[in-house]
């Protein structure tokens, strides 16, 4: 009873079935679909993991034809989604026009999540949510306290341009300082 070969799937939780997408990874292997479905099923179920929601499966495939897995959490892009309320990324992310928001604490959240991962064990929690705050830029959603804040920063540039005066209190900048060449 060796390894014959890891293999990575994508699975949505509590719906596995046998089918072209797990049919063409586990059937070379010699590995039975259906028996991996159930059991697949029943542990996402004893998780509570929501029905459909999509989730990274690590097989390793021995062989004797039999296999063990772990089921690891979903994808971040699918969390951060998820907490921006919103159904797919943009076509074209753009930082100037972002597609949602999410807040600190929904960050936080997701990184708890992603931390629970086993392979993920030797990293920092706050190392993780950075990453997850990557993945939403690269989504064209914004980390910030509420979706107010925008507003009130663009009533305050609006202000300050009506008024003539720019955010530096009306202090006017001073250029450099040369030094003399001796």
């Amino acid at each position: 009873m060796s390894l014959v070969r890891h293999v990575k799937l994508r699975v949505p939780a509590c719906a596995a079935r046998p089918g072209p997408a797990i049919g063409q990874a586990l059937g070379p292997l010699g590995i039975n679909m259906a028996e991996f479905c159930k059991q697949f099923n029943d542990k996402t179920e004893s998780l509570g993991y929501e029905k459909e929601t999509p989730l990274t499966v690590q097989l390793n495939a021995l062989s004797d034809r039999t296999f063990t897995f772990d089921v690891r959490s979903p994808p971040t892009s699918f969390l951060i989604k998820k907490a921006a309320g919103i159904d797919s990324g943009p076509n074209s992310p753009n930082a100037d026009e972002p597609v949602g928001f999410i807040t600190p604490e929904a960050v936080y959240e997701i990184a708890k999540v992603k931390n629970a991962d086993g392979h993920r064990w030797h990293l920092p929690l706050e190392g993780v949510a950075l990453s997850v705050i990557g993945t939403a830029r690269s989504m064209g959603i914004q980390v910030r306290e509420s979706e107010d804040d925008k507003v009130v920063e663009e009533e305050a540039a609006t202000d300050a341009a009506a008024d003539g005066s720019a955010d530096d209190g009306g202090k006017k900048k001073k250029g450099k300082k040369g030094k003399k060449k001796k």
